[in-house]
């Protein structure tokens, strides 16, 4: 029995550069960057200042003021990209199809303020003293299940917690759903949230761009001056839908979801594998599922977050899997724009695919100045490009083992 057809109908985003699909995708063609000095938090005792933060963030312009008095910034930003995704798609969560719709969000760090300022007040104070309404934050699907519990969604809720992959896996999870005819619809991406707790361990850990003072504070993608990344928060939700039920109800159709590749490469814990074997197969075997020629591939989303050796080892990849072809493919990230968002840039990469595809551009790889004579392929620098697209790469990778690779097609009525 052939799989179902399932495709994108509806866009929820909130970035540093962009709230809302048409000022994200505004952002991303006229190349404005999200990435500004931080004042969510201080910096002062750190060499590093910067981040993808969403400034001015009120969460009661789009929801109301009920019901988030005692919800934290993560649970705030995913509904409210779960609201831009359904308004987006004219899809009403009913009784009659509440069962058929499910929730699946990547989130890693999304609980971690919570659980700190948690801990905190039970520690200095004594845990009968904290707040009991506030425990609720501090479970890593949260975030999640508040979605479901706002908007009346009764399908399944998972939350998925894999890393840098997390979005493209819960677009994995979801689909395998759709498929299994265990859901109609699902609200699927991810989230972060900017804060002191999260940036301070990327800090520690000398994983942030200048945090080793030899190198500037900048997100440039392939560039030979990238020495880490720029932490950048955000949510993004997409409604997804088997193609027959989203025609059905006369739905706008985005593109279609054609294939997706994953690879597993257990090497070791926050160290990439230098020889990059999980992304090359990740991207075999999304070609594979997709029976599309590697030619007929007109953009490739990168993963590239501008540290040394990930950057390096996507260029290589590309250029095997693609071989003489690859020179003549356009490669971009986004990331440069709005930092490594870490568990939603997937989701935020499929946000911008879509919107590559309904406006027909290439995003910019912003500050790109300095060639690397290793990295040699086609980057798009510094200003976006209009491009005729049919059909887009989306390439996530992790330094802890995890690879996942998307085929975003535009669809053909």
């Amino acid at each position: 029995m052939d799989k179902k057809k399932i495709v994108i109908t509806g866009v929820g985003v909130l970035a540093s550069n962009g709230v809302g699909k048409e000022a994200f995708w505004d952002a991303l063609e006229k190349g404005r960057s999200g990435i500004k000095e931080v004042t969510l938090f201080e910096t002062d005792f750190m060499k590093t200042k910067l981040a993808g933060e969403i400034k001015d963030f009120d969460a009661k312009v789009y929801l109301g003021e009920k019901g988030l008095r005692l919800l934290d910034r993560s649970t705030k930003l995913v509904n409210v990209a779960a609201k831009l995704a359904l308004d987006d798609a004219g899809f009403a969560v009913t009784p009659e199809n509440t069962d058929d719709v499910g929730v699946v969000v990547g989130t890693t760090l999304g609980s971690v303020w919570s659980i700190s300022e948690f801990d905190k007040t039970a520690l200095r104070e004594g845990p009968r003293y904290v707040n009991p309404a506030l425990f609720p934050n501090t479970v890593i699907n949260s975030p999640a299940s508040q979605i479901s519990i706002r908007f009346g969604i009764k399908g399944f809720n998972t939350t998925i917690a894999t890393g840098f992959t997390s979005s493209l896996d819960a677009l994995k999870y979801a689909c395998d759903f759709i498929h299994l005819d265990r859901a109609k619809a699902v609200l699927v991406g991810g989230v972060e949230e900017l804060c002191l707790q999260t940036y301070l361990g990327f800090y520690k850990l000398k994983f942030l761009a200048g945090a080793k003072g030899n190198g500037p504070e900048l997100s440039c993608p392939f560039d030979k001056r990238r020495n880490g990344i720029v932490f950048g928060e955000g949510a993004a939700l997409l409604l997804i839908e088997d193609s027959e039920s989203a025609k059905a109800r006369n739905a706008k159709i985005y593109a279609e979801v054609k294939s997706i590749g994953y690879a597993f490469d257990p090497f070791r814990i926050h160290k990439y594998n230098r020889r990059g074997p999980g992304i090359r197969e990740a991207m075999r075997l999304a070609l594979q599922e997709a029976h599309i020629d590697k030619e007929r591939i007109d953009y490739i989303s990168a993963n590239a977050n501008s540290t040394k050796e990930a950057d390096l080892i996507e260029t290589e990849a590309i250029k095997d899997i693609f071989g003489d072809s690859a020179k003549k493919i356009p490669v971009s990230s986004i990331k440069s724009h709005i930092g490594e968002t870490f568990s939603v840039s997937g989701g935020m990469q499929l946000a911008a695919g879509v919107g590559s595809l309904e406006r027909q551009f290439i995003p910019a790889t912003l500050n790109y100045e300095s060639k690397d004579e290793h990295c040699d392929l086609d980057y798009v620098p510094n200003q976006s490009r209009k491009s005729r697209l049919s059909n887009l790469m989306l390439n996530c990778f992790g330094p802890s083992g995890t690879n996942n690779v998307v085929v975003l097609s535009k669809c053909q009525n």
